[in-house]
């Protein structure tokens, strides 16, 4: 019904740059946020930046990436991406794509997830 494809990850060197990009298409009605969440091996999964698809586009972020992601978002094409700066080895995790929306005949919110896609920071 929506699918959410993810693209842009890859291997980087420490201090390197990244942008992770998501579209999402199938039947939505709306979009309400859109952001980025990541998960390292053994560990659990975690917001990493947020903007809500108002006019406002307010964003959220970890503090662990302040100052060096930076989120965006293309509202008439239904894309978020994910500008990733100074790339850290602890950076290093399965990116998730996530949307906040309403589904076309569906009147309340529903979450939805991309297959991820893996970043690796290293030398």
């Amino acid at each position: 019904q929506v699918q959410l494809v993810e693209s842009g990850g890859g291997l980087v060197q420490p201090g390197g740059s990244l942008r992770l990009s998501c579209g999402a298409s199938g039947s939505i009605s709306s979009i309400n946020a859109m952001g980025w969440y990541r998960q390292a091996p053994g560990k659990q999964r975690e917001l990493v930046a947020v903007i809500t698809s108002s006019r406002s586009g307010n964003t959220a972020y970890a503090d662990s990436v302040k100052g060096r992601f930076i989120i965006s978002r293309d509202n008439d094409k239904n894309t978020v991406y994910l500008q990733m700066n100074s790339l850290m080895p602890e950076d290093t995790a399965v990116y998730y794509c996530n949307a906040r929306l309403l589904v076309l005949g569906v009147t309340y919110e529903v979450n939805y997830w991309g297959q991820g896609t893996q970043v690796t920071v290293s030398s």
